[in-house]
């Protein structure tokens, strides 16, 4: 259904952010950040998406990818007021870089 709405509006976020999550929950990694990365390409603004790309990364063993995509994901979150994913992708952060 998601891939349907996608091939009608490949920009709608939600669409494409519950893709990439779907796609986690299979253990389909590579093609997980594939999607939140094109979901940021189209939506820079879009916050869960570096979020849970981040959190998808650091539990996949690409620690140093998830620090740089929390350091945009903060600028983001910073930029749109998103004081929730801030503080939560900033622990994430601090969690990461001191390990």
């Amino acid at each position: 259904m998601l891939s349907q709405i996608l091939q009608q509006n490949p920009t709608d976020s939600f669409a494409r952010y519950g893709l990439a999550m779907e796609l986690v929950s299979q253990k389909r990694i590579p093609e997980a950040l594939a999607e939140f990365d094109t979901c940021i390409q189209h939506n820079p603004d879009y916050v869960p998406a570096y979020q849970m790309s981040a959190q998808t990364m650091a539990a996949n063993a690409q620690p140093e990818a998830a620090i740089e995509r929390l350091h945009q994901g903060i600028a983001t979150a910073n930029r749109t007021g998103n004081q929730h994913a801030l503080a939560e992708m900033e622990a994430l952060r601090e969690d990461l870089t001191t390990r």
